[in-house]
């Protein structure tokens, strides 16, 4: 599988050059457009179905999909997104870069480049690759607009095509060299503080400080972390009040949860809706939830894993398994019960960041990694 993913390494490397040069921030819907229509061109010369699910507010979601659904093996979903962080004019300041590093090592940098385009031109020579030797598996090639974003609008399409499927193969980039076989689940929440202003010198005891109450609140939040549980809670952002000589009337936080298990979902849930306030004339609102469950390490994920090693055995490598605190939608699909294996796209660093950049020399293999779970059943659904 390797020395046919390898025979067209050059048109991996120039399509993802192409997908990269289209920059696609998640709330540019042309953008996003642009790119969904460069790799809908290559699915069609492929000989792939496309299927465009229509958005208003954020580019289009791309249902992908290859081969017969009268196949005897089941359907397998690969899944990722075209959507990036990266503001449109990033790519003038850090522009498509391949280099060879001082370690010997040929690196590729770009907005984008891991997180994830890279696993989207993956994908396609994986694709490609096992239908030519053969393979008859059915793949749908699942490519959200928004995932950067939450995937407000994509959620409810990404779990209907993936319990047509047997198995999820998310193209997020990589732990390391590791799969990811666990996800932390995401939530989001805000509160709101209304007070009483006054005179800060005038009127000092007329006033009710929002400011004052949300530093309590805060203190009562962040002690809901349960570092035991795999349960954290972080107060990312503050905002509050007008001057220093005014009571504050208002203040607002987020919140940022991350749990483990699907059952801390409620739980926290019932923590955040039992806050109270301690001076009565202030008024507290609280929004939000968990919205993505957490990708817990089950049976099925387990059997996708063994196998995934398997193959790695064979072709001389070596496979470890990770856990992370981060979400993607394969949260998602682990959610709806549909066995899922994480972290198969590009290795590489800086996601999101600056020096966002791939390993070249690991695309191939991971690429018929990739190939070689698509062109065998999955052991588990």
């Amino acid at each position: 599988m390797r020395e046919v993913v390898a025979r067209n390494e050059s048109r991996l490397l120039k399509r993802l050059r192409e997908l990269v040069e289209v920059e696609s921030p998640s709330e540019d819907k042309a953008a996003v457009d642009r790119a969904g229509a460069l790799v809908a061109g290559w699915v069609a010369e492929m000989g792939g179905v496309v299927k465009r699910h229509r958005q208003k507010g954020f580019g289009d979601v791309l249902e992908l999909r290859f081969g017969s659904s009268r196949s005897r093996t089941g359907r397998v979903l690969l899944l990722g997104h075209l959507d990036t962080v990266w503001p449109m004019g990033t790519l003038a300041k850090m522009p498509w870069r391949e280099a060879d590093g001082k370690d010997g090592i040929r690196r590729i940098w770009g907005p984008g480049v891991l997180d994830m385009k890279a696993g989207v031109v993956m994908a396609l020579e994986a694709i490609a690759a096992a239908k030519s030797l053969g393979a008859e598996r059915p793949v749908t090639l699942l490519l959200v607009s928004e995932e950067e974003v939450g995937s407000p609008v994509s959620r409810a399409i990404t779990e209907k095509v993936a319990r047509e499927c047997e198995a999820v193969f998310v193209l997020e980039p990589a732990q390391g060299l590791a799969y990811k076989t666990a996800r932390k689940g995401v939530g989001h929440f805000e509160l709101r503080v209304e007070g009483v202003a006054s005179h800060a010198g005038v009127d000092f005891e007329r006033g009710h400080s929002a400011v004052l109450e949300m530093a309590r609140l805060v203190e009562t939040v962040s002690g809901f972390t349960d570092l035991k549980r795999g349960l954290t809670v972080n107060v990312g952002v503050i905002a509050g009040g007008t001057r220093s000589n005014v009571i504050a009337a208002e203040c607002r936080c987020e919140v940022d949860v991350r749990i483990a298990k699907a059952t801390d979902a409620a739980r926290v849930a019932r923590m955040f809706r039992g806050l109270k306030v301690t001076d009565k004339a202030c008024r507290l609102t609280v929004s939000g939830g968990i919205n993505r469950p957490p990708m817990e390490r089950k049976a099925g994920t387990v059997a996708l894993f063994k196998q995934a090693r398997k193959l790695a055995a064979e072709m001389g490598l070596m496979l470890e398994e990770a856990s992370t605190g981060g979400g993607s939608d394969g949260n998602f699909t682990a959610g709806i019960g549909v066995a899922t294996l994480d972290g198969m796209g590009a290795v590489g660093a800086g996601a999101h960041a600056d020096h966002e950049h791939v390993v070249v020399k690991h695309l191939v293999e991971r690429t018929a990694m990739i190939a070689g779970m698509i062109a065998f059943p999955s052991p588990a659904r």
